[in-house]
């Protein structure tokens, strides 16, 4: 069995975070091999923590997807002497911080970038904002759902004639938090190059933005507005989901010569020299009548059917999966994308890398609120040590 690396052992990083955004980013580098040491506030903590059902152990299962692997802290911001033995903590200590807390927050503490990095130049601080740093809305609260309306992305999810439709996971707070991962990576190489620190700032509102990239794209080039697809593309055709005699399956004819290996296996030969059908182009403009041929074909067939005959003509395609299916599904297993911590039973996703073939990953539980207080007491007792 391959040495399970971890890069970024000895990097220490305080997560200043809650929901989803930040303590994502905690996690890919909790799994990286960095120290994490996450703060909550210690009335409540996380707002995630109450996030269900489902719970596993009186807490809500995601709060333990994202968040294993740290030590857990807490810090009433409204006592002062807390407050210093966080600062103390992050100059004393971390690397870098992770904080996607609302604006002007921290600003009431001293806590902030420009304090911060005043009296540690090395330290690399992180900015997960919800509409970004400056703009009208600046200072408006945001969730993922919030910022999938704003920028467009629940305009092209869905169908046109339907009420509109969210992407069902939290895409845009876990890519902002992946996003805030790749600024800090690209400081920490900057500083290994004999430069300071720096603040990265990224946000939803950002980050949705460029899961826009396409269709925006589309909208600069032709000024056309055009509505979603359901699983469908609107640049490509056919490129979506059929329906089965007893399923469903995602078929990507993606250019000209896979859509005539499709034709082909579907016993359609007649599209597949039609010029109305001939380019991906033409079928874009003329997907009304084109889709509803491969919808009848389609249903002639068993979803697994159907499978191994495009499988056999070489047409890219999957079956469409419940949670429970891909839970269980074999690639699922042999890939080893699920963690269990040590002394714990539940499967939890592990981050998509593996090094030299084998999937970094941090095993311990997700941390009971205040359950490593002892970070602190310790801090205050150099600080205590420190004045005499």
């Amino acid at each position: 069995m391959a040495k399970i690396d971890s890069p970024l052992e000895g990097i220490t990083v305080v997560e200043l975070g809650h929901s989803v955004a930040a303590p994502y980013a905690g996690l890919i580098l909790a799994d990286l091999g960095a120290r994490v040491i996450k703060v909550e506030n210690p009335r409540s903590g996380d707002y995630a923590r109450g996030w269900g059902p489902p719970f596993w152990r009186d807490t809500a299962s995601l709060f333990h997807a994202l968040n294993r692997g740290k030590e857990g802290v807490t810090v009433d911001f409204g006592d002062a002497q807390d407050c210093a033995r966080l600062k103390s903590l992050i100059v004393e200590q971390a690397d870098a911080v992770i904080q996607n807390l609302r604006p002007g927050i921290l600003d009431k503490f001293g806590l902030t970038a420009e304090t911060l990095r005043a009296e540690k130049p090395e330290l690399i601080w992180c900015d997960i904002g919800a509409f970004g740093a400056k703009g009208p809305l600046a200072n408006k609260p945001g969730y993922d759902p919030l910022a999938q309306a704003t920028t467009g992305i629940m305009s092209v999810t869905g169908e046109g004639d339907r009420p509109p439709v969210r992407v069902g996971v939290s895409l845009v707070d876990m890519g902002s938090g992946m996003w805030a991962i790749i600024g800090l990576l690209a400081g920490l190489i900057a500083r290994m190059n004999g430069r300071e620190g720096r603040t990265v700032s990224t946000s939803l509102y950002e980050t949705g933005l460029a899961w826009m990239t396409g269709p925006l794209a589309g909208f600069a080039a032709s000024g056309e507005v055009r509505k979603p697809h359901g699983s469908g593309a609107a640049e490509i055709v056919p490129y979506q989901a059929f329906q089965a005699s007893d399923g469903w399956l995602m078929i990507a004819a993606g250019n000209d010569n896979l859509f005539r290996k499709l034709c082909g296996a579907l016993g359609l030969e007649a599209l597949s020299v039609d010029p109305a059908f001939v380019t991906n182009a033409a079928r874009v403009a003329n997907r009304d009548r084109l889709i509803p041929q491969i919808e009848v074909a389609a249903l002639r067939y068993s979803a697994e059917a159907l499978g191994k005959l495009l499988d056999e003509a070489g047409v890219p395609n999957a079956p469409l999966l419940s949670v429970d299916q891909v839970a269980m599904h074999p690639q699922t297993s042999a890939l080893e994308m699920t963690v269990r911590c040590v002394g714990d039973e539940i499967d939890l996703v592990g981050i998509p890398l593996a090094f030299d073939g084998a999937r970094p990953r941090a095993r311990t539980q997700a941390p009971r609120l205040g359950e490593h207080n002892a970070i602190l007491r310790t801090q205050a007792s150099k600080e205590a040590v420190n004045a005499k």
